[in-house]
């Protein structure tokens, strides 16, 4: 018998992706004599065995990957070689210090999900499909992590970038996006693992994270950014599919149909408030290209989430006899475009400047005339704001959070975790003898009703709670600015000069220093709520909802 040369075995004629797919599944993931712990519960009943639309395996997937990465490190390369960063706006950069501190933690929820998935969906076909997506989710944080080291190690001011592990979490905005993927790891497996993170957010919000945001810096002179995350998009319509696979086989059993009226509700609202908030922002407010024939945010977000998820995939599911909650897209628009959503939360972000670990670019005419194209009566809202924004951005002013121009810091979403800026939505409530402030009437919704132990009569106990320090705010209620900095570590090496500023200047006359945040009060407004009597609370809630109006300086 002729001896076995690895020269023969590649040689062998392979057969098809499909039946190695086919194959895969037959040999089975579990062995049969062993009985599965379930070590993620899910309150669903899965009966139908939901089948790998991609049939995906390795000896293709690898190959494919491997070419990706090194079209996304050459790029990157070129990019230092082309000089990229003698071009590239400054405006956009310092706010990529917040997204890149954020969004590889998604991913790598992502990843650690999909371990949920493979002990409660039925069948093997699939767990090919959950290895392959949990290996793209580790490769999309891993070359975004590497984007950051990048950015560090080339642009002109790495204060920021060098700490975003260690700020990840714990300011003002990064809590925001830690809410959003801690989503996807918590409470019942099909909810966070599939409703919330397949069905929704990546089907429904990667165009905005991974589409509009490579456009957007291409715009800005950054060439890296659009490489890394369109190498990223790429990869996502095999976790679409997966997802899908897991809905098909979750509408086959009626007893469902309630849970999932409940988690698409959740879900895509979480999905709004959290995503939206800092998209929008990022792509209308970090930017410095004003080209007026552009979509302005609100004119991606009905092209992308309202016709072609809401239409072509929500609705769809009404013939299974599930319920949609229209109500709820309608009023996710009405936010974004009536209510002023994104633009609230700009100036939020801009507002509360000290409290974070980048530079924040003011507006100038250039940006007002763009948003007063695309957003009419922009200027009457948010004019008086940004003008005094300019006038206080050096420090021979207090920071403008501490001058009295009208202002109102905002509660906390207990829900979301983003701030109640739709000051006329905002919401309260009492759980578990506790007093808790809401964004919306839905978020509020989603932690006495989607989060509880029962639903509609029917127990949960697999679901979700929220629980901990959540709020930011509180863990610092009662410091000074300048202790809470220090104690942040958003501080430069020199040991005094702050890393956030409301400005681009890199000269150090210009530079805010924790001398000039000295002894400036830090306070929870939930504390304070908290303290109220009923009908104190009652009272501060109607004049929160009347709103403010900001005053020129």
């Amino acid at each position: 018998m002729a001896a076995t040369t690895l020269s023969k075995i590649t040689k062998q004629r392979r057969i098809s992706n499909a039946e190695a797919s086919k194959r895969m599944g037959d040999l089975g993931w579990m062995p049969t004599y062993v009985q599965q712990a379930v070590a993620y519960p899910t309150d669903y009943e899965l009966n139908k065995i939901p089948k790998d639309p991609m049939r995906q395996v390795l000896r293709s997937y690898f190959p494919m990957q491997e070419e990706k990465d090194n079209r996304v490190y050459g790029a990157l390369d070129a990019g230092l070689r082309g000089d990229m960063f003698r071009n590239v706006e400054a405006r956009w950069v310092e706010w990529m210090k917040l997204f890149l501190a954020i969004i590889p933690f998604p991913e790598i929820s992502a990843a650690r999900s999909m371990a949920m998935l493979t002990h409660v969906v039925p069948g093997d076909n699939l767990q090919t499909g959950f290895a392959t997506q949990m290996i793209d989710e580790l490769r999309h944080s891993t070359i975004q992590m590497n984007l950051k080291k990048w950015y560090m190690e080339n642009y002109i001011d790495p204060a920021g970038f060098d700490i975003t592990e260690m700020a990840f979490g714990k300011c003002y905005a990064t809590t925001i996006g830690r809410q959003f993927a801690e989503g996807f790891i918590t409470g019942d497996s099909i909810t966070s693992a599939n409703i919330y993170l397949t069905i929704v957010a990546e089907t429904a919000y990667t165009n905005t994270l991974f589409v509009a945001m490579p456009s957007e810096a291409a715009r800005n002179g950054d060439y890296a950014l659009p490489t890394v995350f369109l190498s990223v998009q790429s990869d996502e319509s095999r976790h679409i599919g997966n997802g899908h696979a897991i809905l098909m086989s979750i509408l086959d059993n009626p007893d469902n149909h309630l849970l999932l009226e409940r988690d698409m509700r959740y879900a895509f609202w979480q999905n709004h408030a959290i995503v939206d908030a800092a998209i929008g922002t990022f792509i209308e407010y970090g930017t410095k290209d004003r080209d007026k024939n552009k979509e302005s945010y609100a004119e991606l977000w009905h092209r992308w989430i309202f016709d072609d998820y809401y239409r072509s995939y929500m609705l769809p599911l009404e013939r299974y006899g599930i319920k949609i909650h229209h109500e709820d897209v309608q009023e996710a628009w009405d936010r974004i475009v009536k209510k002023d959503y994104v633009h609230l939360t700009a100036q939020f972000f801009s507002f509360g400047w000290p409290f974070n670990f980048w530079r924040i670019d003011g507006m100038v005419e250039e940006d007002f005339e763009w948003f007063e194209a695309k957003y009419p009566g922009w200027y009457n809202k948010f004019g008086a704001f940004w003008e005094n924004y300019r006038k206080l951005s050096l420090p021979n002013n207090p920071p403008n959070l501490y001058v009295e121009q009208g202002y109102i810091y905002p509660h906390r979403c207990w829900s979301c975790m983003v701030p109640c800026l739709i000051h006329e939505d905002f919401q309260y409530g009492e759980v578990d003898g506790k007093i808790y402030t809401y964004c919306s009437e839905l978020c509020k919704w989603t932690h006495m009703n989607a989060f509880a132990g029962e639903y509609e009569g029917r127990p949960t106990p697999a679901m979700g709670r929220f629980s901990g320090k959540r709020e930011w705010e509180t863990l610092y209620h009662g410091w000074t600015l300048d202790k809470a900095l220090e104690d942040l570590g958003f501080v430069r090496n020199d040991g005094k000069t702050l890393m956030p500023q409301p400005h681009l200047h890199m000269d150090d006359s210009k530079m805010w220093k924790l001398e000039h945040v000295k002894d400036l009060p830090v306070s929870s407004p939930l504390e304070g709520f908290r303290a109220l009597t009923p009908e104190g609370r009652e009272e501060a809630a109607a004049t929160y909802r009347a709103g403010y109006k900001i005053r020129p300086l």
